[in-house]
């Protein structure tokens, strides 16, 4: 079943992309198949916060606490990430700089999209959603507008944080 991961999110204002420290760009992060480094999806709130690498944000008042990358801070009213009581981490908001195994990141065009995930279907709400190559408990979810990247993330098949 297709997840309308970021969609939920910008329509309720909580993600905007963030910009890149320069010690986090030297580092060309990944996000993806698992995670982010260290900070993986399904990750306790305890094992997140044992990280180092995740800063609170928000509080748990619907459930799931949103929280940031310590390197990748987000604005004031957005989090870059979501952890649940139920499932652990929920789901990892790419910042600009970041991208997936498959070199997809911010600003890649859709025929990039396309050629990287041959499956990727369109949802409902107009995201490009598929399996993560190489953890088949996880999407990936790409906002596109006029033919580029302009967001993405990735989560767990099983979050419940957003619809």
């Amino acid at each position: 079943m297709m997840k309308m991961m970021i969609g939920a999110s910008l329509l309720a204002g909580s993600l905007l992309v963030s910009g890149v420290t320069a010690a986090a760009a030297q580092t060309k992060p990944t996000l993806g198949p698992h995670g982010y480094g260290a900070v993986k999806l399904g990750l306790t709130l305890k094992q997140a916060k044992a990280t180092g690498a995740v800063v609170k944000k928000m509080p748990a008042d619907s459930g799931c606490s949103g929280w940031d990358l310590k390197n990748f801070p987000t604005p004031k009213d957005s989090v870059g990430i979501y952890i649940s009581p139920k499932v652990g981490l929920a789901a990892i908001f790419a910042s600009k700089g970041m991208k997936t195994p498959e070199g997809i990141k911010i600003g890649s065009t859709t025929k990039q999209v396309k050629a990287a995930y041959p499956r990727i279907k369109k949802d409902a709400h107009g995201f490009y959603v598929t399996t993560v190559p190489g953890n088949k408990k996880a999407y990936y979810s790409f906002g596109v507008t006029r033919g580029k990247v302009t967001e993405y993330g990735i989560a767990l098949n099983k979050q419940d944080c957003f619809n």
